[in-house]
């Protein structure tokens, strides 16, 4: 398996005209008003750039890590202060997702504390791929953590992602032992992470952890099916089905049967 290779984009801190430092990263897109990135309505932040190389990726365009456009917390914090009553009537608040948030740390961990500060809840949305070192500076500013665990198995893991599962089980752990709240996040995929009794194990590892609030199982699509063609990739599951209702309802019901909420 390869090993893990964490590339920083430019994000370092950049002098304005009055000689203040200020946080500058590089995003991919922005979403105003989400409604399935953590609870209520969320401000979702998109960065760019990701180690991962999923097979049913939907934003393919997010991997590179000099693409996208920059942008400093500033900019970020002006625009998000515009939907505060949003968030604050229905719940909500900010998620960082990608790409992978965790490779541009500095500039999360700045938005994430200057949001704090304002009273606006914080979510990152990771795959885990990243070091404990990285978790810990980031950490202390995130409400709540959105953890990827796309599959159980190492080789099933390492086939879907071209990385090891290695990291994110080992930030599971972690932040169980420090008490953050975390929903953890499966895409259930036809004919790859399908497999009951992969499932099943993956379930015995949640119900050790006392700080999982719940279980979200994602069915498989094909929306970003149109940015591998237009980025000339090889989309390999172009044949792969959406899985069924009844195949939901079984990997619902093993979760539920080690007691652990989900949806």
């Amino acid at each position: 398996m390869s090993s893990l290779t964490i590339i920083h984009p430019t994000n370092s801190p950049q002098p304005t005209q009055t000689g203040k430092q200020q946080q500058i990263g590089r995003i991919h897109s922005i979403e105003t008003c989400g409604t399935v990135d953590g609870p209520g309505i969320r401000f979702v932040i998109f960065t760019q750039g990701c180690p991962l190389r999923c097979l049913y990726c939907h934003n393919p365009d997010s991997r590179n890590p000099q693409a996208g456009r920059e942008i400093t917390v500033d900019e970020l914090i002006a625009e998000i202060a515009k939907y505060r009553s949003y968030m604050h009537f229905s719940g909500g608040g900010i998620t960082i997702s990608g790409g992978e948030p965790l490779m541009q740390p500095e500039f999360v961990r700045e938005i994430c504390r200057r949001c704090q500060e304002i009273g606006i809840h914080t979510a990152i949305d990771t795959s885990g791929c990243a070091s404990l070192k990285t978790v810990q500076l980031v950490g202390e500013y995130v409400d709540l953590f959105l953890l990827d665990i796309k599959s159980f198995n190492p080789k099933t893991y390492f086939k879907l992602t071209n990385v090891s599962l290695s990291p994110t089980i080992k930030i599971a752990r972690y932040l169980h032992q420090i008490q953050k709240p975390v929903w953890i996040r499966y895409v259930l995929v036809p004919n790859l992470t399908d497999n009951l009794a992969e499932i099943q194990e993956l379930a015995q590892f949640i119900a050790t952890l006392s700080n999982i609030e719940k279980v979200q199982v994602l069915p498989f699509h094909k929306m970003g099916e149109y940015k591998w063609q237009q980025l000339d990739y090889d989309y390999q599951l172009k044949d792969t089905p959406t899985p069924t209702a009844a195949q939901l309802a079984a990997v619902i019901d093993i979760f539920r049967d080690y007691g652990i909420p989900v949806n």
